[in-house]
C-alpha cells in the first residue's frame, strides 16, 4: 500500500541529501515535490497546500542539530504532518450496549461484506459471542455471501429470507441477540451504485430504530478522492462514527486515507487488505505515517506475532530447540504461524528499512507452497532426521513434491544451517549468541 506515495516522498527527501543546513531554498523546493507527491496520490489539493505549508514553517523555524541531517529532520516532521492529517490516534471502537450493535453502512462493492465477517472475526477471537444480521433484502448473492463467511469462522449469520423490510429484520436481530446471550451484533445493510435516496433513507430508518453503539462507513480506497465525496454524503445523513478503509492492497494511490480524516472530521478506525478474515486492522496514523515515509512498523509487527503465536507451540519448539531437536516438522509448523499474520511482502514492509528495498520484488504467499510440498513429500522418519535423506530419497522427494532435485538440495542446505545457528545459540546464551550472529 501506499508504495508510490513512497518513492515519489523518498524521492523528495533526496533533493535535501548532501545539504549542510536548511535554507529556504532548498526546503521550497523539497515542499514543492511532497506537495506533488500528495497530489498525485489522490488528497484533495486545499488538504495538500495545507500540510506542506505547515511542513515548510516548521522546517524552516527548526534548527538542524549535529547529529541530524536536513533531510532526516524534514522526514520527521513530514511523519508529524502526516500524523496530525490522518488522525494524531488510534480511535477505539465502542464496545458498549446489550448487545453491542455495529451497524455497517457503504456504497455496494466497497468491501461491507466482507469486512463485517472480518470484525465477527476478530471480535470472537476476542472471547466476545458474535452475531451476524443480513439486511441487505436487494442482492441475495449478499445474503448467502455472509452465511458462507459465518460458518468459515463459526459464526452465527442472522437472516429472515421471507422479510423485505430491513428496518424489521435488523430490530428482530438485536431481540434475538438480546434472547441468546450474544455481547456483539454486526449489522450488514445494502449498498448502491452510487448515493441515492432510498439508500439514505433506509439506512437512516435502521440507525433509528436500533440506535447502534457504533456506525461504521467503508470504503474503497481504491476509489480515490471520490471515497472522501461519498463519505461526506453519508456522514451529513448518518453521523457515522467512523471510515473503514479497504482493498488497501489494491492499485490505490492513498489518498483516501490521507485526507478523509481531515476532510469529513471522522476517525479511521480499521484499515482492510485482501480476502483473508484475518487481513484486519485498528488504524493507527502515526504508524501508518512510518510506514509510508518507509520507517517500518515494528509495533504493529510484534502485535500481530502475539495474536497468532500459539504460547504452548512456542514453548514446545523452545524446548526441542534447546535439547537439539528440531525437525521439519516443526519448520512446518512455524510456517502455518507465520502465514496465519497476514501478507508475506506487507509484513516484511513492517522492517525498518526493508520496505523500500523490496519495492519492486514479487513476493507472493505462494512461494512457501513449494516448501511445504517438499517437506510433505519426506517420510516421518527424514522429517525428524534429515541426515538420513541421501542421493535416491532427494529424488523421490522431488518427484512426490512437483519440485527439481535442486530445490530439495536448497531447502536441506538452508534447514542445516538453521540448525547449526540454533546450536550456536543454545551453547552460547540466546541473547550473547545474537548479539555475535548479528555482528
Amino acid at each position: 500500500m501506499f508504495d508510490n506515495l513512497s518513492v515519489k516522498l523518498d524521492r523528495a527527501f533526496k533533493t535535501l541529501k548532501g545539504q549542510g543546513n536548511i535554507t529556504e531554498i532548498n526546503v521550497a523546493s523539497t515542499v514543492k515535490e511532497i506537495r506533488r507527491a500528495l497530489i498525485d496520490a489522490d488528497v484533495n489539493y486545499k488538504v495538500a497546500k495545507e500540510v506542506t505549508d505547515s511542513i515548510k514553517e516548521k522546517a524552516l523555524g527548526r534548527d538542524v542539530l549535529i547529529a541530524v541531517s536536513p533531510g532526516q529532520l524534514l522526514t520527521k516532521i513530514v511523519a508529524e504532518e502526516l500524523t496530525l492529517l490522518m488522525g494524531e490516534t488510534n480511535v477505539p471502537i465502542d464496545l458498549t450496549g446489550n448487545p453491542n450493535t455495529i451497524l455497517i453502512s457503504g456504497l455496494q462493492g466497497s468491501g461491507k461484506t466482507t469486512f463485517s465477517g472480518k470484525l465477527a472475526n476478530q471480535f470472537k477471537k476476542q472471547g466476545r459471542t458474535v452475531l451476524l444480521a443480513a439486511c441487505d433484502v436487494y442482492r441475495p448473492a449478499a445474503i448467502d455471501q455472509l452465511k458462507v463467511l459465518g460458518e468459515q469462522i463459526g459464526v452465527e449469520v442472522y437472516t429472515e429470507p421471507d422479510q423485505k423490510d430491513p428496518v424489521k429484520i435488523a430490530r428482530n436481530a438485536v431481540k434475538y441477540a438480546k434472547e441468546n446471550g450474544k455481547k456483539s451484533l454486526i449489522i450488514d445493510t445494502a449498498g448502491r451504485l452510487a448515493v441515492d435516496e432510498k439508500m439514505m433513507e433506509e439506512i437512516a430508518a435502521i440507525k433509528k430504530a436500533i440506535d447502534p453503539s457504533e456506525t461504521l462507513f467503508v470504503v474503497d480506497s481504491m476509489t480515490g478522492q471520490d471515497a472522501v465525496n461519498t463519505a461526506a454524503a453519508f456522514n451529513e445523513r448518518l453521523n457515522f462514527d467512523g471510515v473503514v478503509l479497504t482493498k488497501l492492497d489494491g492499485d490505490t494511490r492513498g489518498g483516501a486515507a490521507l485526507s478523509i480524516r481531515r476532510e469529513v472530521t471522522k476517525p479511521i478506525k480499521y484499515v482492510s487488505t485482501g480476502e483473508k478474515m484475518d487481513a484486519i486492522d485498528l488504524f493507527h496514523p502515526d504508524r501508518m505515517a512510518n510506514r509510508i515515509l518507509g520507517m517500518g512498523d515494528v509495533v504493529s509487527l510484534v502485535e500481530k506475532a502475539q495474536e497468532n503465536f500459539d504460547q504452548e507451540e512456542a514453548r514446545r519448539i523452545n524446548k526441542k530447540i534447546k535439547k537439539n531437536q528440531f525437525g521439519f516438522d516443526d519448520f512446518l509448523s512455524q510456517m502455518e504461524q507465520i502465514k496465519k499474520m497476514g501478507n508475506i511482502k506487507d509484513l516484511m514492509g513492517m522492517i525498518p528499512g526493508v520496505g523500500k528495498a523490496i519495492k519492486d520484488i514479487d513476493i507472493d504467499d505462494d512461494s512457501l507452497k513449494p516448501i511445504e510440498a517438499i517437506i510433505k513429500s519426506m517420510t516421518q522418519t527424514e522429517r525428524e532426521n534429515p541426515d538420513i535423506i541421501n542421493g535416491s530419497r532427494r529424488q523421490r522427494i522431488a518427484k512426490g513434491s512437483g519440485t527439481s532435485v535442486n530445490q530439495v538440495n536448497q531447502l536441506l542446505k538452508q534447514f542445516e544451517q538453521m540448525r547449526k545457528m540454533m546450536k550456536t545459540m543454545n551453547k552460547m546464551g540466546g541473547a550473547k549468541a545474537l548479539s555475535n550472529l548479528m555482528r
